[in-house]
């Protein structure tokens, strides 16, 4: 699934910025973790945006950390 419109864009990179200030690491990084390593981005944050961006902001990081961890996403 690709990025629809501005608020799904603003919600991935609010996605990406802090699952990597959570990690301490540059955004980039994470960023290519979620593309290029793994469809995490488009396979998962795009499609569970409805129900992803209506929790809070450490559920979500959480949860994304839970998600590379199962599919074994380094960054």
């Amino acid at each position: 699934m690709k990025i629809k419109n501005s608020k799904e864009l603003e919600f991935a990179v609010f996605c990406i910025e802090n699952v990597a200030a959570k990690l301490g690491m540059n955004a980039e990084r994470v960023y290519r973790a979620f593309t290029k390593k793994s469809n995490i981005l488009n396979g998962y944050i795009v499609p569970e945006y409805e129900a992803l961006h209506t929790q809070s902001r450490e559920y979500i990081v959480d949860d994304l950390l839970t998600v590379m961890k199962e599919r074994g996403v380094d960054v």
